[in-house]
């Protein structure tokens, strides 16, 4: 195993932990999770609907063949909670101290990390889908 798969399964794990940790949260209903919810506005769908698009991108993640759509996702969602936390619920949390933002800006960063590392999984899509046009 060379430095980069180190690397890349490190990052990675540190992701699906923190992103499997926080499901507990929104499948259980907690009273963190349906407050921080109702205060975007999105509860409960929102609640368990992300935690359903976070649980996909935490098994992306472990599976070789789809880590970089795994990174890919867990970069959006991530991105999505970071603004959800600068602009409706305050860095802070019902207390927290800005753990949770803490924890997405982390996630955020072993994503945008991954999907570099391994970015011929998200070009070889591109080619496999985007056809180049033919010179006239």
């Amino acid at each position: 195993m060379n430095f980069k798969n180190i690397v890349s399964w490190v990052l990675r794990l540190v992701a699906v932990a923190i992103l499997l940790q926080t499901l507990y949260f929104k499948f259980t209903g907690q009273p963190e999770s349906i407050a921080l919810f109702t205060k975007l506005g999105i509860e409960p769908f929102g609640r368990l609907g992300i935690g359903f698009m976070e649980l996909i991108a935490s098994i992306l993640l472990i599976i070789p063949a789809t880590v970089f759509f795994g990174a890919f996702l867990g970069f959006g969602l991530m991105g999505g909670a970071i603004f959800s936390h600068l602009t409706v619920l305050g860095i802070e949390s019902n207390g927290d101290g800005g753990e949770l933002f803490m924890l997405a800006v982390a996630v955020l960063i072993c994503c945008l990390i991954i999907s570099i590392l391994h970015k011929d999984q998200g070009i070889g899509l591109l080619n496999k889908f985007v056809k180049p046009q033919p010179n006239k």
